[in-house]
């Protein structure tokens, strides 16, 4: 069994920040990408950000400049850095990985609740 536990989320204003973490534990033998999307009421779920196991990072561009995605391979951990922030971030905001348990298969944190308040 594999859990990705998320935390960070909460209330700010506009222009502050937040620090989301995702920990991936379990019967792990090796985590690939790992990423956050964001869903906010009445829209698709979207990616934000993604890492691969060597560093290499993607972003959407409405956050780019603005969040950092990083990652503690040793902890099975996965950080979103958000700067800047502005209402329409305002999301419930999950945790996604690529897990090698014998076989690839992704997995969702239970995602945590961002508000950006003008």
């Amino acid at each position: 069994q594999v859990q990705l536990v998320e935390s960070g989320g909460g209330l700010v204003q506009a222009g502050g920040s937040l620090r989301l973490s995702c920990a991936a534990s379990g019967s792990i033998f090796s985590i690939n990408a790992m990423g956050w999307y964001r869903q906010a009421p009445g829209k698709q779920r979207e990616l934000v950000a993604a890492i691969t196991s060597g560093g290499s990072t993607n972003y959407a561009d409405s956050v780019k400049g603005r969040f950092t995605i990083s990652r503690d391979n040793a902890k099975n951990t996965v950080y979103l850095q958000m700067n800047s922030l502005k209402p329409e971030d305002t999301a419930v905001y999950y945790c996604n990985a690529d897990i090698y348990r014998g076989l690839m298969t992704v997995h969702w944190g239970q995602g945590t609740q961002v508000t950006v308040s003008s």
